[in-house]
């Protein structure tokens, strides 16, 4: 009796403490989620995504709070999150242990790509700035400093023999006060990592003639040797006022990690609601207006959790 009486304590104590995780029937499941500062727009997104995981799975509460790319990696890896919004190329760094992670992120793996980033150099056109290796000697701003494309701008200097000692100067600014610096003829190149059109730039071509470089073939070949989280991008002619021609770039995909520990049941089904409702979530962010469930399954160099390619392999997007 009393053996008995210990099995049903054990089986019970197993049951409460699996219940957030358990993905199917009425039980509770209890999910965090890590975004992106207030007025971006990560955290709108991650409200809709919250929204539709509680509306799905039953039982569910999503809890949905601000964050930051690299924070909410190491988020996810300390356990202070479940879900994390990240830069596909920081969040590979991660996984590395690489600067500025101080060591592997081992929790940390890939639940769906989101939508593309794009590295874009912008110039005056009458700078005389016509390639990369033309910013030697010239006042840059690259964004403020950790930034993933300010971290970007630093390799993409590096890999043309270039670093942050040969420019005049560098602004570790704010996209706008970069804008600002342009205009009044303080800054020579703008070098934002963001989507297209990017409404900064816009607004630069608007009063400014403005060139965008191109990425050498050869040259986005060593970044991606540097980084397996790099995309070979392609900025089309008429992007922006005056840019008549296609600008080759690079970039990364704004993307979630999910935690490894939760069960594959659950993340199964995460990602199957996420891949079934691209369209609602276009309606809150313009930038996932044409995503598929490829994009969402294209491999960036971070593992993707069982659950998640388990539902891709399904889909026939992964083999």
């Amino acid at each position: 009796m009393k053996l008995k009486k210990i099995a049903c304590f054990g089986f019970g104590l197993i049951i409460f403490l699996m219940a957030p995780y358990l993905a199917l029937g009425q039980e509770k499941v209890d999910i965090k989620m890590m975004t992106g500062p207030m007025g971006g727009s990560w955290y709108p997104l991650g409200g809709a995504i919250a929204e539709l995981i509680q509306k799905n799975i039953p039982g569910s509460m999503v809890s949905v709070s601000p964050g930051a790319g690299i924070a909410n990696v190491v988020g996810v890896e300390e356990g202070k999150t479940d879900i994390g919004f990240g830069n596909s190329s920081s969040s590979v760094d991660g996984v590395a242990g690489r600067e500025p992670f101080k060591a592997p992120q081992k929790n940390v793996m890939q639940l769906a790509n989101l939508y593309p980033q794009y590295f874009q150099i912008v110039v005056l056109e009458d700078s005389g700035i016509k390639t990369i290796s033309d910013l030697k000697g010239k006042r840059i701003c690259p964004g403020t400093k950790g930034m993933t494309g300010e971290l970007l701008a630093t390799q993409l200097l590096q890999v043309h023999g270039l670093s942050y000692k040969d420019m005049a100067k560098v602004n570790y600014v704010s996209y706008t006060d970069s804008i600002s610096l342009m205009k009044d003829g303080h800054a020579d190149a703008y070098m934002p990592g963001t989507t297209t059109p990017a409404a900064t730039i816009v607004d630069l071509a608007t009063t400014k003639k403005v060139r965008l470089l191109s990425v050498p073939e050869d040259k986005i070949k060593e970044l991606q040797k540097m980084n397996i989280g790099y995309i070979r991008r392609v900025i089309p002619s008429g992007t922006y006022p005056g840019i008549n021609y296609d600008v080759v770039t690079v970039g990364y995909f704004t993307h979630l990690v999910i935690s490894s520990k939760l069960p594959e049941a659950l993340v199964y089904r995460i990602t199957k609601i996420l891949s079934e409702n691209v369209d609602r979530l276009a309606d809150v962010v313009k930038d996932m207006k044409g995503v598929t469930i490829k994009d969402l399954a294209h491999d960036i160099g971070v593992p993707f959790h069982p659950g998640a390619l388990k539902y891709y392999k399904e889909a026939g997007v992964i083999k």
